[in-house]
């Protein structure tokens, strides 16, 4: 989705772990590993985001993981928390605010949608694939990595 707004958009993003391991793409814009995430759209909550890029990106089902929220009366309802938040440059003139999540798959296998932006590096990382200098995976993806890593062992 194209930026929504000229100086500041939102972001979803998801760091998907199964079996010790998380999936990140790379990015062939700006050559760095990042969970699958994106805009998110005017008519969705942060973590629907989330999971619609999930299955856009790497065709994967998943779930969410975080306290689960609550209705209210008719129209008013939590939205499940994000476990991080962050705020960062895009270029001089625009910035995105981010949302972090984290989830479960039940499987490893993913599949790319046809008319997306297609990485030819989709892997899963182990934590100490994240550390390794052959994948230059920054110190931010690497942290929320690790977290989601360490949250749903």
């Amino acid at each position: 989705m194209p930026h929504i707004h000229e100086k500041i958009d939102y972001v979803s993003n998801i760091y998907i772990v199964h079996d010790g391991s998380v999936l990140l793409r790379k990015h062939d814009k700006h050559g760095l590993w990042f969970p699958p995430g994106g805009h998110v759209e005017l008519d969705e909550d942060p973590p629907h985001a989330a999971v619609r890029e999930a299955k856009e990106e790497v065709g994967m089902d998943v779930e969410l993981i975080g306290s689960e929220p609550r209705s209210f009366l008719e129209g008013e309802k939590e939205i499940l928390a994000p476990r991080f938040m962050d705020r960062h440059r895009i270029n001089e003139s625009h910035e995105h605010i981010s949302f972090t999540f984290f989830a479960r798959s039940v499987t490893r296998e993913f599949a790319q949608s046809e008319g997306r932006e297609v990485s030819d590096h989709i892997r899963w990382f182990t934590k100490e694939e994240l550390d390794d200098p052959q994948y230059g995976v920054t110190e931010m993806i690497n942290y929320y990595a690790k977290a989601a890593l360490d949250a749903l062992a």
